[in-house]
């Protein structure tokens, strides 16, 4: 129950970036392109936190069989393919235990692969549970307080105009950052019994994991030591 109880305050957190974006649309719509089917970004791997791997394994688990088969088969292959790197890497896929910059070894800009969740029209088949750096992704991030904490934004938008110097995108970034890793620690305490500050997996590698089968505990028990510096 309390594990859901996070994920419930999760999920009213996204709906604050939701709108978010949904008001930068309505304010910019003649410089934001984004729109049902435009799948440009969604290429190559993404790091999500263990908040948003929950969320797609709930997401996932509401696809009918057919469509989850087809999903784990290509996430399957993704992670034989990162095996070749990180032999080691193995349930939950956490990442956290490797220094960052390998991780984005991992993760070249050239690597073009469609994320495993898209299906055959590029829409994104559990679009309600994706992660935050989905709902973020393409429209420069500027904290109401004037900082920029994000100043990169999708090349098919803002063609004409520095969206660094438009009135009207920013929102409370801070605070939703801060609310994001408040309810991480909090999730993560009640998984594994002691607050971790970061877990992170890949999109795919998220899908192969049961959330609710896994022996989280175990596991952490087992591996604690190599997550020293990131527990509380």
């Amino acid at each position: 129950m309390g594990l859901e109880l996070c994920l419930d305050k999760y999920r009213t957190l996204l709906e604050r970036i939701d709108s978010w974006f949904n008001s930068s649309i309505r304010s910019f719509p003649e410089h934001i392109s984004c729109s049902g089917g435009c799948s440009g970004c969604c290429r190559g791997l993404f790091d999500i936190t263990i908040l948003d791997a929950a969320m797609l394994r709930q997401g996932f688990a509401g696809l009918p069989m057919e469509a989850q088969k087809s999903v784990l088969t290509k996430a399957e292959h993704r992670l034989e393919k990162l095996q070749l790197a990180w032999p080691d890497l193995s349930p939950p896929f956490m990442l956290n235990y490797r220094p960052e910059e390998e991780w984005e070894e991992l993760m070249p800009d050239s690597d073009e692969t469609p994320c495993v969740l898209l299906d055959e029209e590029g829409r994104c088949m559990v679009y309600d549970h994706r992660p935050m750096t989905c709902r973020l992704h393409g429209v420069p991030l500027i904290d109401t307080s004037g900082e920029i904490m994000h100043d990169e934004w999708c090349t098919e938008n803002f063609t004409s105009v520095d969206p660094l110097a438009l009135r009207g995108l920013d929102a409370d970034f801070d605070d939703m950052f801060r609310a994001e890793v408040a309810i991480g620690r909090e999730f993560t305490n009640l998984l594994l019994g002691e607050t971790v500050y970061e877990m992170d997996t890949f999109i795919p590698l998220a899908l192969l994991v049961d959330f609710e089968k896994f022996p989280w505990r175990k596991w952490w028990l087992a591996c604690r030591d190599e997550y020293v510096t990131l527990k509380a």
